[in-house]
Formats: structure tokens, sequence, C-alpha cells
């Protein structure tokens, strides 16, 4: 391609909207164009670099043994309702585009297929004899995001990969599961990232166990915990770990104590002159579940520690049946404010794990005592610091007993930090790295085939569920993942999997008849030998031409300048900023040997050593 006749506009300037760099790069680069809020058009640089790394996608699909299929972004309401998760995606999470067609039936843009596939699924799946079964597909998606930013990082509407499979047993689903934990490295991979594969939490789609695929960037929204010896590595919504030995207290002798305007562990720590670890903060939150009943959960934590609201949310989703409900739709600190539920002023900053249940209001809708949480770092403190339950007034050197009940449901629902002993070894320590999420891979079990009631009959005529597993990967996502892992103060560097062209060849001068004659020579070459190559014939100084080039990242650029009177051109690295001389003649035997090389050693044969 000539860039005389492509539509290619660089700026100088960052854009106002974009807030790190990937996003700025591909703005200034000509790669997109902000349409409106979270919406993006694919400008035809980043239409390459997305139709390469989707071929990626394909094939290593295709060499798992999936097959690929499309499937309808419009999805009828009743599929959601009957899985129970249309309330979830278009309130709870309100990550939903839902409309109404001409006739008033609700209907969905849809954020992933779960319901479709699992609906072909059970009118097609008949015997034991069709599985296992793993569908493919490659499509835009849309979701309502409350803050799009970061350009393709989390826009409302974009290209992702979604497959599900279907097994007679959960035997079955790990085989593929283990496949598509290979398939899914050999991808990032083949796509020149850097990554880490890590427990993750299951969310909003479900399931038993999951992994996301982590490119690691300063920029990630998420942070990765791991381990040097390559045994662990989850995402911190999920990481377990061991939390540093608690300072011994010094006061043994239980009292209360006046703690004026000491309402955090600081401010009480400032107070007591005692250490965090000797405390037990005690945070209010308010459950609202499917059915409507309202919770208040009362979380007991060591004072240094942090809450995970997330592991909170899942172990308040699984005592939905103790209320009569299914799942928790919101969770919420509770507010010092609060009428509809609170008989008399809440101590906030004074609470202890023995709050009495009659600070609760009497209403059908709420449940009339506290849901009493302890994380397992408050069980075997001793002479402890918390709350006295009076406004201004805290205990000290109390101890679990008759004067406080320890709470009896003891969870893990701490944050795990960076610097914490690992569980598998306290020798190991976790570290801490920023990540984006690119891939989730999911064993999502019987959740949706027992919904929808997709079945298979077994050898011995009985009705089973059919066990299902899910795999996406954010297509559009990877692509800006890759500018963000990979760019310098001069531009884009992009890995030469994905990169929209190999090569670009830059004229200094037009003028200079044989710089444009070996220029067309070398461009004509190189595409006969298969090297996707840009020709950079712009009427512009020679100076733009080259900080183009930078900006844009096409891994080698051929510079037909002063050179050519020794019958040699210059060809730079982008990666390493590496120049050097190479006669024409030699040129694109040279490029597409390295290239080769490149894709050669990202395109392995099984089996493949995948970074842990």
């Amino acid at each position: 391609m000539r860039l005389s006749q492509m539509l290619f506009v660089t700026l100088r300037d960052d854009p106002a909207e974009a807030e790190i760099p990937s996003h700025k790069l591909l703005v200034r680069g000509g790669y997109i164009r902000r349409v409106a809020s979270g919406i993006y058009a694919y400008l035809p640089l980043m239409w390459r670099v997305l139709q390469n790394a989707s071929q990626i996608v394909r094939e290593e699909m295709n060499r798992s043994g999936a097959m690929e299929c499309l499937l309808p972004q419009l999805q009828p309401a009743e599929l959601w309702q009957e899985s129970g998760r249309w309330d979830t995606y278009t309130q709870a999470e309100g990550i939903m585009f839902a409309l109404g067609d001409r006739q008033e039936r609700q209907l969905g843009l849809g954020p992933t297929h779960e319901e479709v596939i699992t609906t072909i699924a059970k009118e097609l799946i008949r015997s034991y004899r069709q599985l296992p079964l793993h569908l493919y597909q490659i499509q835009t998606k849309f979701r309502d995001e409350i803050r799009p930013r970061f350009g393709l990082m989390r826009g409302r509407e974009f290209i992702m990969k979604d497959g599900y499979s279907f097994h007679r047993d959960q035997e079955s689903l790990k085989e593929t599961y283990a496949v598509m934990y290979e398939t899914y490295s050999r991808i990032l991979v083949r796509c020149g990232l850097t990554f880490r594969a890590v427990e993750a939490d299951s969310g909003a789609i479900g399931g038993s166990g999951s992994h996301e695929f982590m490119v690691l960037a300063d920029a990630g929204e998420d942070e990765v915990l791991y381990t040097e010896d390559g045994q662990y590595a989850a995402n911190a919504e999920k990481a377990i770990s061991q939390p540093p030995p608690a300072v011994p207290s010094t006061t043994k002798k239980s009292a209360t104590v006046e703690t004026p305007d000491a309402t955090t562990i600081a401010d009480l720590v400032a107070c007591l002159n005692c250490d965090p670890s000797q405390i037990i903060k005690n945070v209010l939150y308010r459950a609202i579940y499917d059915n409507g009943t309202i919770v208040l959960v009362l979380v007991s934590i060591r004072g240094d520690q942090e809450i995970n609201t997330v592991k909170l949310h899942n172990e308040l989703s699984r005592l939905a049946p103790d209320y009569g409900a299914e799942k928790v739709l919101a969770l919420t600190v509770a507010d010092a404010n609060a009428t509809d539920w609170a008989a008399k002023p809440i101590p906030l900053g004074s609470i202890g794990p023995d709050l009495a249940d009659d600070y609760i209001a009497l209403n059908a809708a709420i449940s009339p005592a506290f849901l009493r949480l302890a994380d397992q770092t408050v069980v075997d403190l001793k002479h402890f610091i918390t709350g006295a339950n009076q406004a201004g007034y805290h205990r000290v050197g109390l101890s679990w007993g008759k004067a406080c009940a320890k709470p009896k449901r003891v969870v893990d629902i701490r944050l795990a930090q960076g610097g914490d002993r690992a569980c598998h070894d306290p020798e190991q320590t976790l570290r801490s790295a920023r990540g984006i999420e690119i891939g989730h891979i999911f064993q999502l079990g019987t959740k949706y085939s027992q919904a929808l009631g997709a079945t298979y009959t077994s050898e011995a005529g009985e009705e089973h569920p059919l066990v299902m597993g899910c795999y996406g990967i954010g297509v559009s996502r990877l692509a800006q993942a890759a500018v963000e892992q990979n760019h310098d103060k001069n531009g884009i560097i992009w890995p030469l999997g994905i990169a929209p062209y190999k090569v670009i060849i830059v004229i200094p001068n037009l003028n200079d008849e044989s710089q444009v004659a070996i220029a067309h020579q070398l461009y004509e070459q190189l595409w006969a030998a298969g090297i996707d190559t840009l020709l950079d014939d712009r009427d512009e100084r020679a100076g733009v031409k080259f900080k183009d080039a930078d900006l844009i990242g096409i891994p080698y650029r051929i510079v037909t300048g002063r050179s050519l009177g020794e019958g040699k051109v210059e060809v730079v690295e982008r990666s390493t900023g590496r120049s050097q001389l190479i006669p024409v003649a030699d040129v694109t035997g040279e490029i597409k040997s390295w290239v080769s090389a490149t894709l050669d050693i990202a395109h392995p044969a099984y089996p493949l050593e995948l970074p842990r």
C-alpha cells in the first residue's frame, strides 16, 4: 500500500480524552478515531492489526479442534430471563443494552452468548455420541460501561472471540479446559506479548473455576499477585495468602476507653499508641438479594487488613438460599444516615462485632438479625481493641468469650497483598504487577444447561445436563494492550505477528529518480515474497516521514537515501533502533529471513514451553 493513496493522518499532540500511552498513540498514529464515548472507528491501519490478531486466534482455535460459527447479536430477553441473568445484566450490573422492537418484545445487544449457544445445544444435541462439541465465534460485542475509558480497553463496542464447549462430564470439560489454557497461551506468544495466566474470580459468568490471561503493563486495571517460583499466580480479587503475624498486645486488662474523633484505624492507632494488627475493625454492609430481601452484614477483620469485596460478594451469593434468594443484586457500605433499616443511630467508627440486632428496624423486607462474618485474621487474636458500640468509645484488652462472642461464620474475605507470604510455601513472597485482562476461560459446569434445560442422553438412555466450558479473548483489547506493552517516546513498537505491515519504505527525496526507482523495486519484491509492505511516497520532508514511521511502529524501515551511491539502503529495526546498510540485492532475502525467524519462533509445534 502507498501512503499517498491511504487515509493516513497523524497528530503531533496527544488527544485531550486519552489518559494512557496506548490510547494516545493509537489516536495520534491514525489507527482509531473516537465517534462517541466508548465507541471508536477502526481506521485502515488498525483494521489490519485486528485482522492479523483475529487470524492468529482463528488458526489456534481451529488447531484446538473448535469449529467457528456466528451467533446473533440481538438476543431475546426470554433467554436471559430463563437463565436468571436478565436482571443482573440490565439492572444490578447494568451493562446490557436493552431495547424493544415494534411489537414491544424486549431484546438485548449481546455482551456475551451463553444463553444463545445453550439454547442451540438444547435443540440440536441429543446423544452422548455428539460430545464433546466446541464452537466459537469472532464478533462485535456491546456493553454499556458506566465509565468508558482508555480507548479500546474499556469501550461500549468491541471485538471478541468467545467459545463454548459441551461435554458429558467434568472430566471431559477439564481436558478441553487444559487445551484452551495452552491455546490461549499460544495465541499470546504468537502475538508477541508478555503475559501471565492467573487464577481468577468467575464473576457474573459463573462456574467452578477460571483463569485470566493478563498482559503485563503498568497501565493495567488489574493487580496480579504471583510468586517467583512460578507455582502461584492470581488476580488480586481471587488471590489467597498468609498475612503477616499480628503484633502481640501489651494491654492485658479489659477496659472501655474514650477515643474522641477516632473513627478510622489510623485515628485509633494514634489515639491508643497501638499497632493496627491489634485492632478488630467492623464494617457494616447492606446487601440486597434478588427477592428484595435486605440483609445487614457485619464483617470483622484485623485492622491492618482490607476486605476483598469480590470475596464478600461471593460469600453472600453462597448464602442466598438462606434468605430464599438466588443471588445478590447490590452490595454497599451501610449509610450512617440510613432511615429505611436503622431503628436508631448507628455508632459508626465505634462498632464492635457484637453490635446488637435491635439496631435493625422492624420491616418485613429486612432480615431482623445481622449476618456476622469474621475473617480468619481475627480468630486467634487476644487482648485486642475493638469498638464499644458507643460513639467515641472503644474496648481494649478484650478477648473472645462471654463478653464478646466470636462470630460463628469464619471465612476468607481479606484482600491478599504484595509482600504477603504464599500459602503453598511461606518462604515465597507474593509479588505484585499490573495486568490487562485479555482472555478468560471458565469451567461453567451445568449452570446454564440446567437453567435452560439443555440435556443429552447417556449410553444407559438417561438424560443428563450438558457440562459446559466458556472461553473468551478480547481481540480489540489485545491489539491496544500490545501497544501499552510495546512503545517508547517516539511511538508504537508493534510485535511482528500483529503489525499492520512488516516493512515501511521511506523515500527521503522524491526528486531523486534513483531513490524512487529502488523504492518501487523493493516494494514489488517484498510483496512478491509475501512481506506486507508500506511505501511512503508522500510529498513530505524526510524528517516528517521518519517521525511518522516511528509513530506508527512498523517493525522494519528501509530508507533509500544517500547510501544508494554505494548500492546499499539503510534498514532500521524499530524495536531496537539498530541500523545497518544492506546491498539492494540482498534486502528482500535478509528481511524475509528475519521475519520468518521471528514468526517461526512464535509459531512452534506442540508441545509449547509456556510462561508460568
